[in-house]
């Protein structure tokens, strides 16, 4: 079993050789260490990397593994090295990978270039290619390969397996081999365990299973990736409108979505890009988060000015100054809870019209529950903390109220803002963070005013 802790101080380890072999000169030595590794490793390494470092030690890359590697970088740091490449060197590069992740390939490159490398491609690597990027990256169209293995209903299971020798290569992975008619329309699958084990004299449409949907080109990657999940596929087929046979999906592209969509998850709720660099250049990284740091100034200068209209009350009984805070935090914090629920629940399709107002429903008593819970224990403290049982009750009051409207809000917000198509994963804790802050201020000053003057 793999230990994620083995894994980390391997890295550790092999950044540090490759450290000492930059500073030694002994490039030699880098050079076997990094090409004795899986593409995928090196590609890691080179992401753990400073950008001058990065460049001195891509070139030691063999070139039989530049492309896998590429592939495995993210766009940042790929868009950094093949910058100085020619366009022989691209193509090269292009030639080498799958149909899917060419595609990706290509795509990441300078529009400049996009059209020579293509055109230099032999006519049967840019056909299959043209094929994958005529639909979105986004799209199942956009992930298929078309290295599929396709066989027809009336042959025997002799002849397929006699078929299968004289290819000699079977693309990976591969369970199953799709079943098509002479039209290349799809009928169903053909599972390798079930030609295995059946006699050779049975037909494959005897075996076969037809109750396999294949994929629509169309659909989300997100959704494709659900699909997978749900069934515990190894590949798909991909047909189109018509039911004809595109390609194949395979379960490698379908976990490259998934890490896409967490890593996006997090890095938007913190209003960073899904590309960035954690050796990004300052002025690049700096301008990222300028934008967000702004929209979180002109939120908290609205918070403030909620404030500035209860001087008198600030001003005439401190302990309100001294508590005002607590209650916009615990209404942040709750809020968050129910929008980071939401937030994942559409995300696995889970959350949807026929349910919302059972969920917000729900997310209101458990923000009026915990409400009142926290409610007695912040009005103790504050009763025995100033004295004062009024201020106990004033604050509790203003908690309650919050932790209602941080939960319907936290529920409300993301449904809003998909009505508009804006990613609720990165201005729904924006606005969040806001609606808690202003109603937790507005209520506990408001009511402060009203009962401690």
């Amino acid at each position: 079993m793999v230990d994620s802790t083995d894994i980390t101080e391997k890295t550790e380890q092999q950044l540090q050789a490759l450290s000492e072999a930059l500073e030694s000169g002994t490039l030699h030595h880098a050079k076997g260490m990094l090409n004795a590794l899986h593409p995928a490793e090196i590609a890691h390494l080179l992401e753990s990397l400073p950008s001058h470092e990065r460049l001195v030690i891509w070139p030691l890359v063999s070139k039989d593994l530049e492309a896998e590697v590429l592939i495995n970088l993210g766009d940042e740091i790929r868009h950094g090295l093949i910058k100085d490449m020619s366009p022989e060197q691209l193509v090269e590069v292009a030639e080498d990978l799958e149909v899917d992740d060419s595609a990706d390939f290509v795509q990441s490159l300078p529009d400049s270039v996009i059209d020579q490398v293509l055109h230099s491609l032999d006519s049967q690597h840019r056909k299959m290619l043209e094929s994958v990027l005529s639909f979105p990256e986004d799209s199942a169209g956009g992930m298929m390969n078309t290295d599929t293995i396709t066989v027809r209903p009336e042959v025997t299971l002799d002849v397929v397996l006699r078929y299968l020798r004289l290819l000699g290569d079977i693309p990976k992975p591969t369970d199953h081999l799709i079943v098509v008619d002479r039209d290349n329309r799809y009928l169903g699958i053909l599972a390798l365990s079930e030609l295995l084990i059946n006699e050779p004299e049975n037909t494959v449409e005897d075996i076969m299973d037809d109750q396999v949907t294949a994929i629509p080109s169309d659909m989300e990657d997100n959704d494709v990736a659900m699909v997978f999940e749900d069934l515990d596929l190894i590949s798909a087929p991909v047909v189109d409108g018509n039911n004809m046979l595109l390609g194949r999906i395979t379960v490698d592209d379908v976990v490259d979505v998934i890490r896409e969509e967490a890593d996006h998850s997090v890095l938007s709720m913190a209003g960073l890009n899904d590309e960035e660099d954690l050796f990004s250049p300052v002025l690049p990284s700096s301008r990222r988060r300028a934008i967000w740091l702004g929209i979180n100034l002109i939120t908290a200068f609205m918070a403030s000015w909620v404030v500035s209209n209860f001087e008198t009350t600030l001003e005439r009984v401190v302990t309100v100054a001294i508590l005002m805070n607590v209650v916009a935090s615990m209404g942040g914090i709750a809020g968050s809870q129910t929008i980071t629920l939401v937030i994942r629940s559409m995300a696995l399709g889970q959350f949807a019209r026929n349910n919302r107002w059972w969920v917000f429903n729900k997310e209101v008593m458990v923000g009026l529950f915990n409400g009142l819970i926290w409610a007695v224990v912040v009005a103790l403290i504050a009763t025995f903390w100033f004295d004062d049982y009024s201020v106990g009750l004033v604050i509790a009051a203003a908690l309650i109220i919050n932790l209602i409207f941080a939960a319907a809000s936290g529920v409300a917000i993301p449904i809003i803002l998909k009505k508009l198509h804006i990613d609720p994963a990165i201005a729904g804790s924006v606005i969040l963070t806001t609606i808690t802050d202003i109603v937790g201020l507005l209520a506990f000053l408001g009511l402060a005013t009203i009962f401690l003057l």
